[in-house]
């Protein structure tokens, strides 16, 4: 049950809170500029957004290709890509919060902070097993061994 606490937090941040505080926003730009000032905005939002993902979507796969040849761990390049697919996903949500949250996940000069928190909450994530709890091979269910040559063609 303790783990369920934060999954049910973070839903209802997504589904309540976060859609709340956009309509608020986009209420509070639009009786400042105007509602067509407002969609305009949006709609100008959106093409800048969706530049800056394929700008830096593209240098993210060059550098990750760049990696895989080279015959290194692409551990950075995967994390600016799912930065950037993150960021890209925040941007198609209409309004203004989701985008400048999302236009921070793509940007080059900010994802290395955001790089930086994925990979904590992903290395307390991680289960590594050391060689002393490896699975060693041993009897079946039925407590047969089956003893056998490995035949490479």
């Amino acid at each position: 049950m303790a783990r369920r606490r934060p999954v049910l937090w973070v839903l209802f941040l997504l589904f309540i809170v976060i859609p709340l505080v956009e309509i608020y926003v986009l209420i509070q730009v639009g009786q400042v500029i105007g509602p067509w000032w407002t969609i305009l905005l949006l709609v100008a939002d959106s093409i800048l957004g969706s530049w800056l993902i394929k700008r830096e979507g593209s240098r993210a796969w060059r550098a990750l290709r760049i990696a895989l040849d080279s015959g290194r761990m692409p551990a950075k390049e995967l994390a600016d890509g799912a930065l950037i697919l993150i960021g890209g996903t925040l941007m198609l949500a209409p309004g203004f919060v989701t985008d400048a949250f999302g236009v921070l996940l793509i940007l080059p000069v900010t994802r290395p902070m955001f790089r930086r928190l994925l990979s904590r909450v992903v290395a307390t994530r991680i289960v590594v097993l050391g060689a002393g709890n490896a699975r060693r091979p041993g009897p079946g269910p039925d407590g047969s061994v089956v003893q056998g040559e490995v035949v490479d063609d």
